[in-house]
C-alpha cells in the first residue's frame, strides 16, 4: 500500500513539474512562453537596430517594432538580450516567443523557424578603410574579411576567401576595421552608414545584394505567427513602421524598394 502511494506521489509530482515547464496558451490560441507577455530576443549589439543602455535595457529600431507589436497583441513586451548567433536556436527551443533581431530570411533559417513577412529591407555592403584601393568583393580574393557571427554575410566572404574573422557584433567588427585590423568588413549598409556617422574612419564600397528581414517565430506556433503578421500589417497601414524607421534612419526602410 505504501509503495502504491509513493508511486502515485511521484507520478503526481512529475505531472506538476511538467506543467510548470510548459508554455501557456493565450486567449487567441497562440502559445506563449509566459502568459500575458510577448518575450522577444535581440542582441543589443547591433546599433541602431538594438543597443544596450547603461541600465541594461535595449533600445533601437527592432526594440520599438517589437514593443509596437506587443501593444497590438495586447501583451506586455519583455526584452531578452542574447548573442545573435544563438537567437534562432532560442526561438526554436521555446526560450523566446519571437526574435525581433534583424534576421535575414534564408532557406537555412526557415528550416529552423518560421518567419513573418519582411518588416524591413536592407542589403550587405563592403566597408574598408579610406586608404584601401578595394572597390569590389572580387578584389578581396585571399584577403581577410570580418563579419558578425551567425550572420549571412559570411556566405559572401566565403566566396572569395577562407580568411574570415568572426565577431559577436557588426559594430565591433567595424571598430576593428577602423583600428587597422582586417582588409574589409561585410555588414548591413545601414549599420555601416551609422558607424561612419558616429565617426569611424571607414568607407562604403560595393553594395553586394538585397535582403529581407523578418521576425522569427517557433515553427509549431502558427497562431502567434499569424497574429504577428496581422500586427505588422496594421502597423504598416497606420504608418507606425514608417515613423519608427524615420526616427532612427531618417528614411523609410520598411517599404520594399522594388515595389516603388
Amino acid at each position: 500500500m505504501k509503495n502504491r502511494i509513493y508511486v502515485l506521489f511521484v507520478v503526481g509530482l512529475i505531472a506538476i513539474l511538467s506543467a510548470c515547464g510548459s508554455k501557456t496558451t493565450g486567449e487567441d490560441g497562440s502559445e506563449l512562453v509566459k502568459d500575458g507577455k510577448f518575450i522577444f530576443a535581440a542582441s543589443g549589439e547591433f546599433a541602431p537596430f538594438s543597443e544596450t543602455s547603461d541600465d541594461g535595457s535595449m533600445t533601437g529600431f527592432d526594440i520599438d517594432v517589437a514593443e509596437a507589436i506587443a501593444e497590438k497583441l495586447e501583451l506586455e513586451p519583455e526584452q531578452k538580450k542574447f548573442k545573435f548567433a544563438g537567437i534562432v536556436e532560442g526561438v526554436k527551443s521555446g526560450r523566446f516567443d519571437a526574435a525581433v533581431a534583424s534576421h535575414t530570411i534564408t532557406e537555412e533559417r526557415l528550416e529552423q523557424v518560421s518567419f513573418t513577412s519582411p518588416y524591413y529591407y536592407s542589403g550587405p555592403q563592403l566597408f574598408v578603410r579610406p586608404e584601401s584601393g578595394v572597390k569590389t568583393l572580387e578584389e578581396l580574393e585571399g584577403k581577410e574579411i570580418a563579419v558578425s557571427k551567425g550572420s549571412t554575410y559570411e556566405e559572401f566572404a566565403a566566396e572569395v576567401t577562407d580568411k574570415i574573422q568572426r565577431y559577436d557584433s557588426d559594430v565591433v567588427a567595424l571598430e576593428a576595421l577602423n583600428k587597422g585590423k582586417h582588409d574589409a568588413v561585410i555588414t548591413d549598409f545601414i549599420t555601416g552608414k551609422e558607424a561612419i556617422g558616429a565617426g569611424l574612419a571607414i568607407e562604403a564600397r560595393e553594395l553586394i545584394g538585397r535582403s529581407e528581414q523578418g521576425i522569427a517565430v517557433n515553427k509549431k506556433n502558427k497562431e502567434l505567427l499569424d497574429k504577428v503578421n496581422k500586427a505588422l500589417e496594421e502597423l504598416r497601414d497606420e504608418g507606425t513602421l514608417k515613423e519608427i524607421s524615420e526616427k532612427y534612419f531618417g528614411v523609410d526602410i520598411t517599404i520594399d524598394p522594388e515595389s516603388e
